[in-house]
């Protein structure tokens, strides 16, 4: 069913007459009856009565015209919504946790002003339980995060990226306090993400068998994590690409006490009942940003 033919017989309704329909719609009035005929073959009804009086309605067509304003509104709405001539404006609210936003903010935030230049974004890095949080009370309308602990069933959940975690020090502190088990592990300050994170948990779960638990300095912003790293106030379980770097420098050394570390995966969330596309298009933005990024 073509919405040339929709609108045609919108027009015609209206007016009440094939003659002035042509007249505004720039046809022949052959062609506008056409039209029309075409659609009545593919309804398989009439729609119009023609007779002394003039045209009208028939009780199909009265039926019918509500359904064909409809959908000729979604058919410009979707071009509104897809068009450069009409960009979307707005706010939209985004929380990222901090490892990403320390990685990909710059070129997400970039990236995303390119494609919506009259959207304003209100930016929030927050650890993941609170960014869930969050999403659940309407305060957040994306969410960039920590894959595992989000399971609601009211949040969209698609996958980001991926990244192994190392055990790192400095070289200074490993000569002092050379590590190659749990428990030697367990001697030294440990520098980790704060409670009921995904990373704290894996902590409290490697250490729960020992008779005696570290110490634990906890911070949500992974460059003061790394920072302390550096600095030999501990020992640190992060992400690869935030010491990459460093690693390759030879300022912190990479250890293994153990078993060997799960991978921390990230993650984009809206929620299920937002019917807006931009959310959806702004994660799927992002992932392709932070894949080629890497």
């Amino acid at each position: 069913m073509r919405l040339r033919n929709l609108n045609t017989f919108i027009k015609v309704a209206s007016l009440g007459s094939f003659h002035a329909a042509a007249q505004q719609l720039h046809a022949t009035q052959p062609a506008i009856s056409a039209r029309i005929n075409t659609l009545e073959e593919e309804l398989g009804t009439q729609l119009f009565i023609r007779d002394k009086s003039g045209t009208r309605l028939s009780s199909r067509g009265v039926q019918l015209l509500p359904y064909a304003k409809k959908l000729l509104a979604i058919s410009q709405e979707m071009k509104q919504q897809i068009s450069d001539q009409n960009p979307q404006k707005g706010t939209l609210r985004i929380g990222i946790t901090d490892t990403l936003a320390n990685l990909y903010l710059s070129p997400l935030l970039k990236h995303w002003q390119q494609q919506h230049p009259l959207m304003s974004f209100e930016l929030i890095s927050d650890v993941t339980p609170t960014l869930t949080r969050q999403l659940q009370e309407n305060q957040l309308d994306l969410a960039l995060m920590v894959a595992g602990n989000n399971d609601q069933p009211e949040l969209v959940t698609e996958p980001l990226c991926s990244y192994p975690q190392h055990w790192v020090a400095t070289p200074e502190r490993l000569a002092e306090n050379p590590v190659t088990s749990i428990e030697e592990l367990s001697h030294s300050p440990i520098l980790s993400f704060p409670r009921d994170t995904r990373p704290w948990d894996y902590l409290q779960q490697l250490f729960r068998p020992l008779d005696e638990t570290p110490v634990f300095h906890t911070c949500s912003s992974v460059a003061n994590l790394l920072t302390l790293t550096l600095q030999g106030a501990g020992m640190a379980l992060l992400p690869a690409p935030i010491v990459k770097e460093h690693l390759a420098k030879g300022m912190l050394v990479e250890f293994s006490p153990g078993p060997k570390p799960p991978e921390l995966a990230f993650c984009a969330c809206w929620r299920l009942d937002d019917d807006r596309i931009l959310p959806q298009l702004l994660a799927q933005s992002g992932r392709e940003i932070i894949i080629t990024t890497v």
